[in-house]
């Protein structure tokens, strides 16, 4: 089989020629800028600093030497635009983190050092307005800032929230991702993953407005929590917005793209603490279910797409109803929340759910574990999810900053390793 192949079999629940590996196909499959950096080394390729097209998180670019290196069968297609608001476009200009390592960022990319020795960086890189976003000294990626104006909580308008931060794509953002899915398709033997994100209701890394100059409505994580229970219409009247300009857009590229897209990446909403969701099923199916229905319903009914739904935690709990709404994968299956055994897992959703990720725990084994101890939890891994299909190996979550380069190395011998048992 070649990727897309592989790929193919896997999302249908057939037993491809070995696992599938995804590296970088998503905002939420990706490395580290400087493990990037350590990476290439350790493969014995070029040294020149990674481009840090991800801000937020700090990660790099995935290049197709390195794919090919190691075998990667997925590659990303989405918008040039960052988290911030600005685009992922040249002039390139050198940036050194706080570890040291030289990295690449665009113009737009724009830092300044607070007094305690924090970084700033501002929103569409707009100095005039208050930064968006803090990286703590020593640190390794950044963390949003509220800036959430005075509410008048008797007035709170939903379609404000909605409009400031989805639009209906423009003849350019269209023309881009035809554009860049034809050569993808035509050049590479890759499954394409599209990053759409559009069906993310109540997605928290978004609440703050981190891309915009001056958000408005509720902005702050646990007044948007609490809103849930007081102010439930506000909640529903931005999502049924949100879900509108969300249908639009799946027209739009389906028309443009049609079945070179394998995957969309419908929602990265994170419903999971580490023992339990963060809002009941019954407030679940309530306000969340409705939309997530439609926004699937259309995708199966219209496309050849399979729906990627990312939410780290325990979710198990609404495992069930990600079902019946739709759900065809699901990421990064955090294996170490409670309920969330890959025994279990796969038992009981195996012939529902493609389980994208679980490959390793990248909270303790991968950053503090031995290199056998990384072996050992990846060829069991993929022992029990790889088996009869409907799994696509990848870290629970990014690959984080400051992971030993041998554990990461022992992963990828086990990935190379399992395919030839």
């Amino acid at each position: 089989m070649n990727s897309r192949e592989r790929v193919r079999a896997a999302i249908n629940h057939r037993q491809p020629d070995r696992v599938p590996l995804d590296l970088g196909g998503t905002a939420v499959t990706g490395i580290a800028a400087s493990t990037y950096a350590r990476l290439r080394q350790a493969l014995g390729l070029p040294r020149h600093p990674p481009k840090v097209t991800e801000p937020f998180q700090v990660l790099a670019e995935v290049e197709d030497d390195v794919r090919d290196a190691l075998g990667v069968d997925t590659v990303g297609l989405g918008l040039p635009t960052t988290f911030f608001g600005y685009k992922n476009e040249g002039p390139w200009k050198p940036w050194t983190l706080f570890d040291g390592t030289e990295v690449l960022v665009p113009d737009k990319f724009v830092v300044r050092e607070a007094a305690n020795g924090d970084l700033l960086l501002y929103p569409k890189g707009d100095t005039s307005v208050p930064p968006s976003a803090h990286m703590p000294k020593d640190g390794y990626y950044f963390d949003a800032i509220i800036r959430q104006e005075t509410l008048d909580w008797e007035h709170l308008d939903a379609n404000e929230w909605a409009d400031q931060m989805y639009s209906v794509y423009t003849d350019e953002d269209i023309g881009y991702l035809q554009q860049q899915a034809e050569w993808l398709y035509a050049n590479t033997t890759r499954s394409i993953i599209w990053g759409f994100g559009g069906g993310g209701f109540g997605d928290i890394a978004w609440v703050p407005g981190p891309n915009l100059l001056h958000p408005k409505g509720i902005r702050d994580p646990q007044d948007w929590i609490i809103a849930h229970k007081t102010h439930p219409e506000y909640i529903r009247g931005i999502f049924a917005r949100q879900c509108e300009i969300g249908l639009e857009n799946l027209r739009l590229v389906w028309q443009a793209v049609g079945s070179k897209i394998d995957v969309v990446f419908v929602s990265g909403t994170d419903f999971g603490t580490q023992d339990r969701p963060f809002i009941s099923p019954e407030m679940y199916r309530a306000l969340y279910k409705p939309f997530h229905k439609r926004i699937n319903d259309w995708i199966h009914q219209n496309t050849t797409w399979k729906v990627f739904f990312h939410s780290c935690g325990s979710i198990v709990a609404l495992l069930d109803d990600l079902v019946d709404v739709g759900v065809d994968i699901i990421n990064p299956v955090q294996c170490s929340a409670r309920g969330m055994e890959p025994e279990h897992l796969k038992q009981r959703y195996g012939r529902q759910l493609v389980f994208w990720g679980g490959g390793v725990d990248t909270q303790w084994t991968l950053p503090f574990g031995t290199p056998d101890e990384v072996y050992a939890q990846v060829r069991e891994r993929i022992r029990i999810f790889n088996d009869g299909g409907g799994y696509v190996f990848n870290t629970i979550h990014n690959i984080q900053a400051n992971v030993p380069i041998a554990n990461l190395m022992a992963m990828f011998k086990a990935i190379t390793d399992s395919a030839q048992a």
